[in-house]
């Protein structure tokens, strides 16, 4: 089929009213484990790469892996840049073949947010590419927060308005509590989800979560019986994807949770199969283990059998 662009996948998620997995990947193994996935479960799929994948696989050595699997895919698949911040290295990505990039100036004042969103929009759209662009800052918040330190993290419905209308974005990153990492709260978890159908209201474009793994327990349990130390590691409970998803969410990134199933694997391979001298005995099951991640994820998203 060949790439696509993230907004056609995400207008029809946003239509249907599910979300798409976007997976970031760094190398083939992850790259075949999603597509794989993907057209496993007849789900469309999203797979990103962030600036400092690029940095490990090489722009053309990545670009070429994702789009010559997508080329033999019968589902539709788009190439991202996940958390875009360097104006340049997005213009790179677009010249390369990238169908969707997202403009992270979530960490500047709002005016400057605005300005480089709209820049990179204006770019992007002239050479067909969707663009994402985040508002609010992505920080997991406690119990013990108080409400006026919890809302200044959070995406404002206010603002999301003018946002969309000043920049034209195609998709936009919402903070609603969730964090990166395996490691995103101390306590239970505290999301404002409502604040989704509050943003979703006032601007009816997809929006995206990012942060989103699970921190699966069966995962962690079988990465530290084979020597991990992952004390403290806790992630989103799945009833809060589903309903988050329900409220709007039409994007959902997943990263964390497959590069825990990897390591786990790796463990589990190297510490019960001591003979091993094949890279290929190890990252099979490795590869193995990111597919079913995938798979679990598209079907707790909506998207299986909906392309």
């Amino acid at each position: 089929m060949g790439l696509v662009s993230s907004k056609s996948v995400l207008d029809a998620a946003n239509e249907g009213r599910y979300a798409v997995g976007a997976f970031n990947v760094n190398n083939l193994e992850f790259a075949k484990a999603v597509i794989g996935a993907a057209v496993e479960e007849r789900s469309a799929a999203i797979v990103q790469v962030s600036e400092g994948a690029i940095a490990y696989a090489g722009m053309k050595e990545i670009t070429g892996i994702v789009t010559s699997l997508a080329q033999e895919a019968d589902v539709p698949v788009a190439l991202h840049l996940d958390h875009g911040r360097d104006f340049t290295t997005i213009v790179q990505c677009i010249r390369a073949g990238f169908t969707s990039v997202m403009i992270d100036g979530s960490h500047l004042p709002f005016d400057e947010n605005v300005a480089i969103t709209r820049k990179v929009v204006e770019v992007a759209h002239a050479a067909g590419v969707s663009v994402e662009a985040e508002l609010g800052r992505l920080a997991g918040i406690e119990d013990h927060v108080a409400v006026d330190e919890r809302e200044a993290l959070l995406t404002d419905p206010d603002e999301a308005v003018i946002f969309v209308e000043r920049t034209g974005v195609d998709a936009l990153a919402v903070a609603i509590g969730t964090s990166h990492g395996p490691r995103k709260f101390k306590g239970k978890p505290v999301l404002a989800i409502d604040l989704v159908s509050r943003i979703k209201e006032k601007t009816p474009i997809p929006l995206v979560l990012h942060g989103a793994s699970g921190v699966p327990a069966e995962i962690i349990e079988v990465a530290e019986r084979f020597g991990a130390q992952w004390a403290g590691s806790k992630g989103i409970p799945d009833s809060s994807i589903v309903e988050a998803v329900r409220r709007g969410i039409n994007k959902v990134n997943i990263d964390t949770d497959m590069r825990l199933a990897f390591i786990a694997s790796v463990r589990e391979t190297l510490w019960t199969k001591p003979e091993v001298t094949d890279p290929r005995d190890l990252l099979r099951p490795a590869m193995a283990r990111i597919k079913s991640v995938a798979v679990g994820k598209m079907r707790l998203f909506g998207s299986a059998g909906r392309a």
